[in-house]
């Protein structure tokens, strides 16, 4: 056997074992291996889809350091917000945040989730998300809840306030989506507490949001 042969079977003996050393690399792995990975899906909230009639005769209790304010919800005049509030309620966004403005006679305001004490990106998110418009013929008269807005369409996001005055100047403007039926005393006291420029000098904390059907 000529040297050249045998040289050509080293050669390819060389090839074959390199080639079993690193084979060649396989497509589906590789894409498996580029693939993204897949993004978490946002959590369905206990009343998303919910229709009116579910909505209806449902009540939000905020239990507050000062007692408990009980919130009929009125999903005839505003239907996606009293959604979107019993899903903070429901949630649990609302727990441990505070009623973070106070206008002496006129309302207190909560719902700002940067001041809960589990501050979170999920809490941040729900933050983010703004409500459709929704005023009504509801007249903001004391008792109401009702969300605040800017001047931009569509501007309403996680806060409300409740109303310990009247606010007629408010109507068809805002959208009112509930009423307190037991504890406006307690909203009464909130407001007025001792505030400097509309903050209260230790805001009251909301310890726990309940959502269950309306008791009279």
């Amino acid at each position: 056997m000529g040297r050249g042969f045998k040289g050509f079977i080293i050669i390819l003996a060389v090839v074959l074992v390199a080639s079993a050393q690193n084979p060649a690399p396989n497509t589906d792995t590789m894409k498996k291996a580029n693939a993204r990975p897949a993004e978490p899906q946002p959590k369905s909230d206990p009343f998303d889809g919910a229709s009116i009639e579910k909505m209806t005769g449902q009540c939000v209790s905020l239990q507050t350091e000062q007692g408990a304010i009980v919130i009929e919800m009125l999903p005839v005049k505003a239907l996606e917000t009293v959604r979107s509030f019993l899903n903070l309620a429901a949630s649990g966004a609302l727990n441990s945040t505070t009623f973070s403005r106070t206008v002496p006679g006129f309302v207190i305001q909560g719902g700002n989730l940067s001041t809960s004490e589990k501050w979170s990106a999920e809490l941040a998110a729900r933050m983010s998300r703004h409500l459709p418009d929704e005023p009504s013929d509801l007249k903001h008269v004391r008792g109401i809840v009702s969300m605040a807005r800017t001047e931009e369409p569509n501007s309403a996001t996680t806060h409300f306030f409740i109303l310990v005055g009247e606010g007629s100047h408010l109507d068809g403007k805002f959208a009112g989506f509930g009423r307190v039926i037991r504890g406006i005393e307690v909203a009464d006291a909130i407001n007025r507490a001792p505030a400097e420029s509309e903050k209260p000098n230790v805001p009251v904390r909301i310890t726990r949001a309940e959502v269950a059907p309306c008791r009279r």
